[in-house]
């Protein structure tokens, strides 16, 4: 059972985890296994998750991030010049079970190269994959060993999908070159196209967020006595005693989410660890409001420096991602839009626990690199990229497309009564960086948020892009279902297959997130930007760990959700040791 208010007799407990987001959840759960005397805390800004229908049903996940929904954080950044002076907000999970709770459930994992690249002991792909089996549980067809069995995420087909689009897309990959493969997701198969997953129970037709996997079941367990969650609460910093050892938090109420409350702050005293697990914007803003950051921004902001670890809100990098839409010859129940546009009753498919409700309108994803061809005629700043980075590496894809049936986006922004795809692209290691910093002392003081997209000096990163969107137009005009674009295109003043000037500027003016963040509190060393070393410690201070997505030092190319749920096993292994349990 979660609670709004601080039960009595927790002002002081053995280990605090702040946030219960997806890392957070399969933390404090694994910890309350392993250290049954242990009191632990966990502390989430956002409302509590429970049975919620839009989480719960994968088909209505869009719902979370309409802006009425209190399941969602929206952040906005500046206007950005390589943007076309744009503005691009940014939503993440603001609910017990963070991303996993409202994202679209996409199951794509990383290369086996991309862990490898993080070159910090014990986070190695043969290192993690102990951890990558014991979160999940494969029903996909695959004859991989890399998959989990009776891990406690479920990952399926679900119970309905759309099977001519699917067939459409991948018949037009083919079409262009390229394999279909048994299963895209076995860390090593690359260059292909293949069916797609999620993570959705088989039976149910249930998301599996990590508070539904892993918290609630321990909830409601008369058994597990030591694990608590306090829901609707901002921890606004973390103290340190004199020895610079995290002693605990300081929160306040959401005054977002509790009417009347959110001036009135008080402590809790953790006497073993302090665990962060805010995500890649929230950690580093409780890490700067606690006094860990760069000297120069602490500064700024009227806070008294106890760490100065510069690398804290630095190198916040995002999958950059393309939409681009197409009319299409879907009949109804065809498109995942029906769920959430009216077209069908929501209340008569909740009532009846249909099918289409497991669904989050993805069938068909893809992992691809150029040919020799295309390669020959990339501009310089793209061939050097792929040179350095591509050429020798060839479990490294340059971009993916994924299949959406339906509008990802704001359907309104097209004709109702006609039914749409879409074909999402995004490069998978783009060389942009951004930031996030705070700029006062308090919760409500503004941010300083640049989301640094197509900012590399090089230009490479919309060179990419523009080699996704000619990619994907060729893979649409094979595909039998398609009747056209519905979204804007490039204003070609010449053949589109040629005019990258226009791609460019059209990219530059519709880029937006993958809604895939990372890095800010990097696991590097100290001298090289990192905040955090391979045991998750955070540099200059004792008892403080972090681990979420804002640790990953390098890009993984894969949605970000099954990083997160490693981040989260791995780290409660670690943590575990270190206070000197076996693991359960």
């Amino acid at each position: 059972m979660t609670t709004t208010e601080l039960p009595s007799g927790l002002e002081e407990v053995d280990i605090i985890v702040i946030g219960g987001g997806t890392a957070g959840s399969i933390i404090a759960s694994r910890l309350a296994d392993a250290k049954p005397q242990s009191t632990i805390l966990v502390v989430e800004g956002g409302p509590d998750n429970y049975r919620i229908p839009t989480i719960v049903h994968p088909a209505l996940y869009k719902a979370n991030y309409r802006p009425q929904s209190n399941l969602s954080l929206a952040y906005l950044s500046a206007p950005e010049p390589q943007l076309a002076n744009r503005s691009i907000t940014f939503s993440m999970g603001g609910v017990l079970g963070g991303g996993s709770s409202v994202n679209g459930a996409i199951y794509a994992r990383a290369q086996q190269v991309d862990y490898d690249s993080w070159a910090t002991k014990g986070w190695s792909t043969e290192e993690l994959l102990p951890f990558m089996k014991k979160l999940e549980s494969f029903y996909a067809p695959t004859s991989s060993s890399t998959h989990g069995l009776d891990g406690p995420t479920n990952v399926s087909d679900g119970r309905h999908s759309c099977l001519p689009l699917r067939d459409d897309f991948i018949f037009a990959v083919k079409q262009n070159g390229y394999s279909s493969a048994d299963d895209l997701q076995d860390l090593v198969s690359n260059n292909a196209v293949s069916t797609a997953h999620r993570y959705v129970s088989p039976g149910t037709g249930e998301r599996q967020d990590s508070a539904h996997t892993y918290l609630h079941p321990r909830l409601k367990d008369e058994n597990v006595k030591n694990l608590h969650v306090l829901v609707e609460s901002q921890v606004i910093r973390i103290l340190f005693d004199e020895g610079k050892r995290a002693s605990g938090i300081e929160i306040r109420a959401n005054p977002a989410l509790q009417s009347g409350e959110g001036g009135s702050k008080y402590t809790v005293k953790a006497r073993k660890l302090v665990i962060i697990s805010a995500g890649a914007l929230g950690t580093p803003q409780i890490l700067e409001r606690s006094g860990i950051g760069g000297d120069q921004v602490l500064k700024q902001a009227g806070v008294p420096v106890i760490s100065d670890l510069p690398g804290v809100g630095h190198d916040y990098q995002d999958h950059q991602m393309i939409l681009v839409t197409y009319n299409s010859t879907l009949t109804l129940v065809q498109s995942a839009d029906s769920v959430i546009n009216g077209s069908l009753n929501v209340t008569e498919l909740l009532s009846n626990n249909d099918k289409i409700l497991s669904w989050n309108g993805v069938d068909a994803s893809s992992k691809l690199r150029p040919s020799q061809e295309e390669v020959a005629g990339f501009k310089p700043e793209l061939r050097k990229v792929w040179d350095e980075h591509f050429e020798h590496s060839p479990n490294r894809p340059l971009g993916s497309i994924i299949l959406i049936s339906g509008v990802l986006g704001d359907p309104s922004a097209y004709p109702s009564g006609q039914q749409y795809f879409t074909m999402a692209c995004y490069s998978t290691y783009p060389r942009s960086r951004g930031h996030v910093h705070i700029t006062g002392p308090k919760m409500e003081d503004p941010l300083d948020f640049k989301t640094g997209l197509l900012s590399d000096p090089e230009g490479s990163d919309v060179q990419t892009l523009a080699w996704l969107y000619k990619k994907q137009r060729k893979i649409v005009a094979k595909m039998k279902m398609q009747r056209g674009p519905a979204s804007t295109e490039p204003l070609f003043t010449d053949d589109p297959d040629e005019d990258d000037s226009a791609i460019e500027e059209w990219v530059r003016n519709n880029v937006g997130t993958a809604y895939h963040p990372m890095g800010t509190c990097k696991m590097a060393p100290r001298e090289n930007g990192g905040v955090v070393d391979g045991k998750l410690s955070v540099y200059g201070v004792r008892g403080l760990k972090i681990a979420d997505m804002s640790i990953a030092p390098e890009n993984v190319s894969g949605n970000t959700m099954s990083t997160a749920l490693l981040i989260g096993e791995k780290a409660a292994d670690i943590f575990i040791h270190e206070l000197g349990s076996k693991t359960a």
